[in-house]
């Protein structure tokens, strides 16, 4: 049943009884490999941005 969408349901449930992380993993792979920088290669830069958007909403407005 290749290339069949039962066939696709049967691999995917084979996949996740041999091993219950196996998408996860492949996400996580596939995340770290990203060379286009950003926030999802550098948390920290996530948090710093974060943190300056957030004290530039609150500033009140000016006249």
């Amino acid at each position: 049943m290749a290339g069949t969408k039962e066939g696709g349901r049967k691999a995917a449930q084979k996949n996740l009884q041999r091993n219950p992380a196996f998408y996860a993993e492949i996400g996580r792979k596939g995340g770290q490999n990203g060379r286009t920088g950003g926030f999802a290669a550098n948390p920290e830069l996530a948090r710093i941005a974060g943190a300056k958007g957030g004290r530039i909403s609150r500033r009140p407005k000016k006249a």
